[in-house]
């Protein structure tokens, strides 16, 4: 499936990064400058339009009273471990699903795709799942949990000491460029994209269920 960086992050597991954090590390907020912190954690959320899955009986049919099975995914959750020169992160995740007809057991297999993402736009990786959701006789929901994860290189997730150097340099009333924001410098911009990881999980989707998902 094609990413497009308006679609990305519906949802950031921001409070989970906190436990990747790394001493020496920078923080960048927009318009703010630099704090303390910056993890070589990768961020961890769902593209806008993969988050959701319905499936139609039959398949190509997209009225309403077709509607056969619609999932869910939710509560991700990220996991982080950054003590090695490779950070593994993981991301679980619940998938909550619904049917319409009651009738019978019933196992349901959906697709889903794991990608780490490197500066919003390039493709790092991508790996493709398989999560089961058993509806039990007469049950009209399912609930299923599944995981992703991905190493991500320590060294291309750090910024280079002469980028930090430039961001962290006290600078003092009368300097030339005491006034001048350093993250507006192209260089300091760049580098920091290039040390941005994502790692993104969604349900495998075809084009017509991405179309349905955005035009709903």
């Amino acid at each position: 499936m094609k990413f497009r960086r308006p679609l990305l992050i519906a949802t950031i597991a921001a409070a989970a990064l906190g436990g990747c954090r790394s001493e020496g590390d920078l923080v960048v907020e927009q318009g703010v400058g630099i704090t303390a912190l910056r993890s070589v954690c990768p961020a961890v959320g769902i593209p806008d339009y993969t988050g959701d899955v319905t499936l139609f009986s039959p398949e190509n049919a997209r009225t309403e009273d077709a509607i056969d099975v619609v999932a869910t995914m939710t509560n991700v959750q990220s996991h982080c471990d950054d003590t090695g020169s490779k950070v593994y992160a993981t991301a679980t995740f619940d998938v909550y699903a619904t049917r319409t007809n009651t009738q019978g057991a019933r196992s349901v297999q959906l697709p889903y795709f794991s990608t780490v993402m490197r500066g919003g736009s390039a493709v790092v990786s991508k790996r493709v799942g398989t999560v089961t959701l058993n509806f039990a006789n007469g049950e009209a929901r399912a609930h299923a949990t599944a995981s992703a994860g991905a190493y991500i290189d320590r060294a291309e997730a750090t910024l280079p000491e002469d980028i930090r150097e430039k961001i962290t340099r006290k600078r003092k009333a009368g300097d030339a460029d005491a006034a001048i924001d350093p993250l507006t410098d192209p260089e300091v911009r760049a580098a920091l994209n290039r040390a941005d990881f994502e790692l993104l999980v969604g349900f495998q989707l075809t084009e017509s269920q991405i179309a349905y998902n955005a035009t709903r």
